[in-house]
């Protein structure tokens, strides 16, 4: 988005920020008014220092200088006044800026949070990042220094266009001319600069989101030797990024050198001009101070347009990367209509559901999806009129082969993503009318893919229910049996995590997984591949932890690996988003179908 009125926008919802810290930008505008003041009347006061007390001196035979240091004094409190007003407005300008920006991050941080896993699988984690940083610390630098030196550009402006108008108007007109060329052609350059800033940030996303892919991927990389392919690819990548910066800053670097000697130009001019209607006698008011404090009015007006032409690629790219911020911020949330609400009871599995009504439902676990399809692109359907019934307290099994549907099932039941056809009930509720925050506490979820934050071991487990005490994590890691290599560790279960889990192997990380969602206490798991990196000895010790973990839950098992669904009451077999073959472990067997082969190893899935 180049164009100029949303730029404008962007700019105008920055400033509203400002509303948050009233009074302080009210101090910052009085001491940029009083700075501005200082310099426009230091040069109005050059022609009263040159008019009335330098000239006459002049043909003094017997100068007294007593009145001239009285107005020498007068001019250094006046100037004295002008650094304090400026040291007092950028030091508050500081402060200001970055209490916005902690702002807009809280704000964008926020929003994150309440946008549907779906925006998240369609965006490059890199490119996100760089919302947090790129983005936001170009606009950290626009606020610090560019905001406020354009704040008192614009009051310098006006101040010494008044004062100019009040001393001279022919040679103010000459002066504005002028400086209406000099924003003319910053109006034809900043246009042409501000198309590749904004590619320029978006480039410099991509590339981030390449670097953060490349960087957790580098084993991968460096296993299948394709270290060149990943620098052809970056140096593309890298190519672009090159083009929009260096289109970007040709055009910006080359105004402050073009208004400068558009500036000189106009000085000169002025000087020209003023001296011409000076010995002329066309303009009999207009004296040697006046036109001294002139030419320094003069350049007053002109240089501040050639020093915010100067910092426009500053301007520029912070309003990109401010429009790139607000359309993360512009993101429609997850959307939640629903009003069923989880509460605690003392029945059953100690839940119950609090209807719309004020009625009570208990919680048992009871879910049944009735004729779903769903596609994630809308065009190739995933799942395809798919019917199951689950029971409370059964352990329900998907298999399958890759993309037949089995981990959709999962994402649909915690409602990550909305049906296309169909409904999914859970106790007899459609689980629409729940609401999310809710639907998704009832569920616990082990996945393939384990995530570790940065903490100890025991925050890690915690994490699925932050209240819970120090015994009910050693209870939950016993029940995952991860506490005997907890206790190995060097501070056992305090031992610090960085977040990326390189500290444990990928099955000690599955096995803090699974503790996670023991500790949760859920009525209804889920387990997505959860001992898929667990060898076979562990993955022996782990089912019996997980028997008891599943013990009178509703439990859907995903999983390839057969070992882990055998004891499951019901195996649904998963074709391209259908069910293939349905029944325990020894029925399927006995159908001697797909099941069969798979078990006995005569097939394999693709």
């Amino acid at each position: 988005m180049s164009d100029s009125t949303n730029y404008g926008k962007t700019l105008m919802r920055l400033l509203a920020y400002f509303r948050y810290f009233k009074f302080s930008s009210c101090l910052v505008l009085l001491f940029v008014l009083i700075s501005a003041a200082v310099s426009v009347s230091s040069a109005a006061f050059l022609r009263l220092l040159i008019d009335d007390f330098i000239v006459p001196l002049l043909g003094d035979q017997h100068p007294v200088f007593d009145a001239l240091l009285q107005a020498l004094t007068i001019l250094a409190v006046i100037y004295a006044a002008g650094v304090i007003s400026t040291f007092v407005s950028k030091r508050l300008m500081i402060t200001i800026s970055q209490q916005i920006m902690k702002k807009i991050r809280d704000h964008l941080f926020g929003n994150m949070q309440r946008l549907p896993i779906k925006y998240f699988d369609r965006k490059a984690h890199g490119d996100l990042m760089s919302h947090y940083t790129n983005d936001v610390d170009t606009l950290n630098m626009m606020l610090t220094d560019g905001l406020p030196q354009l704040l008192s550009t614009t009051v310098t402006l006006l101040v010494a266009l008044g004062t100019m108008l009040y001393l001279d108007v022919p040679l103010t007109i000459v002066v504005v001319m002028g400086s209406v060329v000099m924003l003319w052609v910053t109006k034809i350059v900043a246009t042409k600069a501000t198309l590749h800033f904004f590619r320029q940030q978006e480039s410099l996303g991509v590339v981030d989101g390449y670097m953060e892919e490349m960087i957790h991927g580098q084993k991968v990389v460096q296993v299948f030797s394709r270290e060149d392919k990943a620098m052809e690819q970056f140096s593309r990548y890298n190519e672009e990024l090159f083009k929009d910066s260096a289109a970007a800053n040709k055009y910006s670097n080359i105004l402050m050198p073009i208004n400068e000697n558009l500036a000189t130009f106009i000085y000169v001019l002025v000087a020209i001009v003023g001296g011409a209607m000076a010995i002329s006698g066309w303009n009999t008011g207009l004296t040697l101070g006046s036109i001294a404090a002139f030419l320094s009015l003069s350049r007053n007006f002109t240089m501040p347009i050639a020093e915010i032409s100067s910092q426009m690629n500053m301007f520029v790219v912070a309003l990109a990367g401010a429009q790139r911020i607000f359309n993360l911020m512009d993101e429609s949330p997850e959307e939640d209509e629903g009003r069923v609400t989880l509460e605690k009871n003392q029945h059953h599995t100690g839940w119950s559901w609090k209807l719309e009504d004020g009625s009570v439902v208990a919680l048992q676990g009871k879910v049944e999806f009735r004729q779903v399809t769903f596609s994630y692109d809308g065009k190739k359907q995933v799942l395809q009129d798919l019917t199951l019934y689950a029971k409370p307290g059964q352990k329900l099994a998907f298999v399958g082969a890759t993309g037949a549907g089995k981990t959709t099932v999962a994402n649909l039941l915690n409602r990550f993503y909305e049906i296309t056809e169909g409904e999914i009930l859970y106790d007899g509720i459609n689980i629409q009318r729940i609401r999310k925050a809710d639907l998704r506490r009832s569920l616990g979820i082990v996945l393939q893919d384990t995530h570790l934050f940065s903490g100890s071991v025991a925050d890690n487990i915690r994490y699925g229910r932050l209240e819970a005490s120090d015994e009910e994590v050693i209870q939950a890691a016993k029940l995952s049996h991860a506490a005997s290599f907890i206790e190995r560790l060097p501070d056992g279960y305090h031992t610090r995590l960085d977040g990326s889990g390189n500290e444990l192997s990928q099955g000690q990380s599955q096995l803090l997984a699974i503790a996670r969602a023991a500790i949760a206490n859920p009525p209804v798991m889920i387990l997505d591949e959860a001992t898929s990196s667990i060898d076979t000895r562990t993955e022996a010790l782990v089912q019996s932890g997980m028997d008891n973990l599943m013990d009178g839950r509703t439990v859907f098992v995903i999983a390839h690996r057969l070992s882990t669904v055998r004891n499951s009451d019901a195996i649904l077999v998963m074709e391209r988003g259908r069910i293939k073959e349905h029944g325990n472990h020894d029925q399927l067997i006995d159908q001697r179908g797909y099941y069969h082969q798979l078990y006995t190893g005569v097939f394999e899935w693709e």
